[in-house]
């Protein structure tokens, strides 16, 4: 299978060349395949944020490569890899982050807006969406009047509503309660399948990992990562 992110000896290290100097990557190497659903498990501290951002193109290493889509990232100007955020990736945190004065519908239209879709085409798109996680019922309903679980669901549409290639998604039902919980990511899970894409799930529920493709464990060593 060909892979839609590849991190090559990524390095990164904070507050360089100071005595508070935190190197938190060292030569880091992971790929994620076509298809593929990873669940990326890490203590406090181990770097997962970073691994994200880095792979998120967020943040940049102190060294080696991120190649998204074919596409090696390293050197890129700003525009470009907003760019190519915009059209190859989807992000979930463990928060939903939905615009409060938006409906759930228009929550996920914005960001197609964003990326030069029409405005019928977006809709539409959104409509659908919000149709497969269960919520076109409440599609006008604004986050303060949807519940927890509703609401980070209305956030996956929103990540997937450009067709993105790989989605990163961070701690995504930390914040829901354990039945919540199972319910979002099992919908989450039929929202990647059904689309085909590819992901990389930050959990510390060892149950939800085991329930994706293969499970990544970063420690202070590097990346264990069985195939």
């Amino acid at each position: 299978m060909s892979e839609v992110l590849r991190m090559d000896e990524i390095s990164k290290t904070y507050n360089k060349g100071t005595p508070a100097a935190v190197s938190v990557l060292r030569g880091l190497d992971l790929g994620v395949a076509r298809g593929e659903v990873v669940a990326l498990v890490a203590p406090s501290g181990a770097g997962k944020s970073t691994l994200l951002h880095i792979a998120g193109l967020l943040d940049t290493p102190d060294a080696g490569r991120v190649i998204l889509v074919g596409r090696d990232m390293t050197g890129l100007g700003d525009p470009a890899r907003t760019a190519a955020r915009r059209e190859q990736l989807g992000f979930v945190y463990q928060f939903h982050h939905l615009l409060p004065e938006f409906s759930a519908l228009e929550n996920v239209i914005l960001p197609q807006l964003a990326n030069g879709v029409p405005d019928r085409q977006a809709r539409d798109r959104a409509q659908l969406l919000l149709g497969q996680v269960g919520l076109a019922a409440r599609a006008s309903h604004r986050p303060a009047a949807l519940s927890g679980g509703e609401q980070q669901r209305v956030a996956f549409c929103r990540a997937l509503a450009n067709r993105p290639a790989l989605l990163l998604a961070d701690e995504p039902t930390g914040n829901l309660d354990p039945a919540t919980s199972d319910h979002v990511f099992a919908v989450l899970m039929d929202l990647v399948r059904d689309t085909g894409l590819s992901a990389l799930i930050a959990t510390h529920n060892m149950d939800l990992a085991a329930r994706m493709d293969r499970v990544v464990r970063l420690t202070a060593q590097g990346v264990d990562q069985p195939r």
